[in-house]
């Protein structure tokens, strides 16, 4: 039986730490790395506060309030301009190269697949066109619709709704074990994309139904 798949979009279809090169102009050399590692980390972590204390903000304004907090703490002074550039730059991210070869191989054996992300739909949309991945898929999936984040219960029993199947004939693909893991708990099938030979995942009591380098190999697993 065909299935339905749901991609987390930021590390899964596109690289966040892209950035850097973005960066670079701006922080410096030395600064880009810490800068774009620090970006993208308290981008998460501001997604997971607001959803425990039940302070909705979308993610558009995660990532900017994120690059704010990245500046102040490596007291890099970010004009406005600065801020708007990058900010747009971020809709700019390239896709894996194994991307859309694993999307079209899995649309050939007849999946459902659709984007799914806590990004803003709009935002998602232009990032996905903008990386020619868009046109490979049949939806984009936001978060936004339902006022919370990963690892909510709640988004990923709305992806599966929003798919017309059961959560266990769900699939949800993330290179980010959080998500593997809180789409696991919801009664979702996993896959977790192992993007770097030396990326641990959570020493918990939950476990990825599958476990692939990329998007090509997840393929040939479906």
């Amino acid at each position: 039986m065909s299935g339905v798949i749901g991609f987390d979009i930021y590390g899964t279809l596109v690289d966040p730490l892209e950035m850097n090169e973005h960066l670079r102009p701006v922080v410096g050399e030395d600064l880009s790395e810490r800068f774009s590692e620090l970006w993208r980390n308290k981008q998460i972590e501001y997604t997971f506060r607001r959803g425990l204390m039940q302070r909705y903000e979308d993610f558009d304004t995660c990532t900017r309030q994120a690059l704010v907090f990245a500046a102040r703490a490596l007291e890099v002074d970010l004009s406005e301009q600065d801020r708007e550039k990058l900010i747009e730059e971020y809709k700019n991210l390239k896709p894996f190269p194994d991307v859309i070869p694993g999307i079209e191989a899995m649309k050939a054996k007849g999946h459902t697949l659709v984007a799914f992300s806590n990004g803003v739909e709009a935002t998602a949309r232009t990032l996905l066109d903008r990386a020619g991945v868009l046109r490979h898929l049949e939806n984009v999936i936001s978060v936004d619709d339902v006022k919370t984040f990963k690892p909510d219960p709640e988004v990923y029993h709305y992806l599966a709704r929003r798919l017309e199947r059961a959560p266990e004939e769900t699939w949800l693909v993330s290179s980010n074990p959080f998500d593997v893991i809180g789409a696991k708990a919801a009664g979702l099938l996993a896959a977790w994309i192992k993007r770097k030979p030396d990326a641990q995942f959570d020493p918990w009591e939950i476990e990825p139904d599958l476990v692939v380098p990329d998007l090509e190999a997840l393929a040939e697993k479906l």
